[in-house]
């Protein structure tokens, strides 16, 4: 199994991209292929660099600019060594003073695009859905917390002040007897020994979570219970792995937790499209691109969703008015450009397939409020 070599964007660094303004950005997509030697995928940039240097030329962009732009690319193609390690997809963001890279585990296709800002609505689909997950194996002789990423195998989080076992955290129960009533009391006892012991673990675990990454447990009854009961970590998904955790390798937890992951993120697109149909009814969803770009432009778009793999272009103006043109180093994608008035005004934005767009179009936006 080949292992993908990741770079996911922080929301920083995506914040950076969205407003960074240069008369001469090039956005270039490329598919990857991580067990390759890389020598394919130095071609298709070569061949994706010609066509954005060309597009700058046709748009009578500055001479020395264009070759500032052009040896950016060039070292990035020279540099073997990087391309050996790849993901599925490499998103390249050039201008004529700087170049910014992110190996991402999505399948995108190629693309070129050029203009006074990045085109990063198919980026955004790398941070839309977490391909990553922490896997909690919960038991009461051992604990232990996985990282699960794409394609590789996981690994082991070593969390400070973790409890190792039920025991060595809070101390041996005493035996019960054939009494009814002591049996009743060994019972609740345990109880009370199994929810101190997950309020350990849950401290422990505090300071390792991400607020992006979804905690997945594994563990049995009552354990998988009582820890819910006493955790409060927003990231802890409403479904778990069951069964005994001892009893699974980490590589058979790992991929139970995959499926787990795939099962949030259709039932987080389905919870949307029923929000969007209840919204439609409410009149606060809308669907048409000139639509989404005047609410955009207002702060009013609460859930945005875009289509990665088509592109309308033109402009959009200060007040939120759309005007078509044809593709060029003038205009830009206008899914895009809402994407990122969206996004830099608090808006949640999903770089989704057609297939998942509500209504069946190209985009389609959940209102704040009624306009």
């Amino acid at each position: 199994m080949a292992i993908l070599h990741t770079d996911i964007p922080t929301r920083s660094q995506v914040d950076a991209l969205l407003t960074a303004r240069n008369p001469n950005s090039a956005s270039l997509y490329l598919p990857t292929d991580p067990a390759s030697t890389g020598e394919a995928e130095r071609v298709e940039l070569k061949n994706l660099t010609g066509e954005a240097l060309e597009q700058l030329r046709a748009a009578g962009a500055d001479k020395d600019a264009v070759g500032e732009l052009a040896d950016h690319l060039a070292d990035l193609g020279d540099d073997e060594a990087f391309f050996r390690y790849q993901a599925r997809s490499l998103a390249v963001f050039a201008t004529p003073t700087s170049i910014t890279t992110f190996r991402l585990p999505n399948h995108l296709r190629a693309a070129v695009e050029v203009s006074d800002r990045f085109h990063l609505k198919p980026l955004l689909r790398s941070i839309t859905f977490p391909n990553t997950a922490l896997v909690l194996a919960l038991a009461q002789h051992s604990v232990r917390l996985l990282e699960v990423l794409p394609e590789l195998d996981p690994v082991t989080i070593e969390v400070p002040g973790m409890p190792s076992d039920i025991d060595s955290a809070v101390g041996r129960a005493f035996p019960a007897d054939r009494s009814p009533i002591r049996r009743l009391q060994a019972d609740e006892g345990k109880k009370v020994r199994i929810r101190q012991f997950a309020r350990q673990v849950d401290r422990a675990l505090r300071p390792v979570l991400r607020g992006d990454v979804p905690l997945i447990l594994a563990a049995t009854e009552p354990l998988q219970s009582i820890f819910r009961s006493v955790s409060g970590a927003p990231e802890l998904a409403p479904v778990g792995l069951t069964g005994n955790p001892e009893e699974s390798t980490d590589r058979e937890l790992a991929s139970a937790a995959r499926s787990v992951l795939d099962d949030l993120h259709a039932d987080r697109l389905r919870e949307l499209h029923e929000l969007f149909d209840l919204r439609t009814g409410q009149g606060r969803a809308v669907s048409d691109i000139a639509d989404v770009a005047r609410h955009a432009t207002m702060g009013a778009v609460d859930t945005v969703f875009v289509d990665i793999d088509n592109t309308t272009t033109g402009v959009i103006d200060e007040a939120g008015a759309v005007d078509f043109e044809p593709a060029g180093a003038s205009t830009y994608g206008l899914q895009d450009e809402i994407a990122r008035r969206v996004w830099l005004t608090g808006g949640q934005v999903l770089a989704v397939r057609r297939d998942d767009i509500p209504a069946g179009g190209e985009i389609a936006a959940i209102l704040r409020y009624a306009p």
